[in-house]
This record gives structure tokens, sequence and C-alpha cells, in this order.
């Protein structure tokens, strides 16, 4: 739920645009158009868990914790 005042779409734009990736790497890419919550639950998981990102040294989020640890 938006903490901010209505008509003010600031705090949108970041989970808009996390969105809109998620599903272009997985949803589209794969033509994935039938699901149920688990399977959507599950993608979103194993997307979150695998993808790269170029702030953490092109690590996976799980790789950087066990470096970080």
């Amino acid at each position: 739920m938006s903490m901010f005042r209505k008509g003010t779409p600031a705090d949108n734009a970041p989970i808009e645009s996390f969105h809109s990736t998620l599903k272009s790497e997985t949803f589209y890419l794969e033509d994935i158009t039938c699901t149920t919550t688990t399977i959507v639950k599950q993608i979103v998981q194993d997307y979150i868990h695998i993808r790269i990102q170029k702030k953490r040294n092109n690590q996976s989020p799980i790789q950087y914790r066990q470096l970080v640890a």
C-alpha cells in the first residue's frame, strides 16, 4: 500500500520497474500464459535468488551473502 499522499506516484516507480523487469525476464521469455499462485510464487522466488546484480560484482544475492559472511 502506498505510504505517500494520493496522487503522488513517486513511490510507484521502483516497484513498477521491478515488475516490468520480472515479467520481461521470466513470463514473457518463457511464454507462460496460464499459471497458478504456486507457480507464480516459485517463478518469482527463483528469479530473486538467481538474478545477477552488477552492483554486487556480477554475483547472485546468494553468492554475495556467502562472500560477505
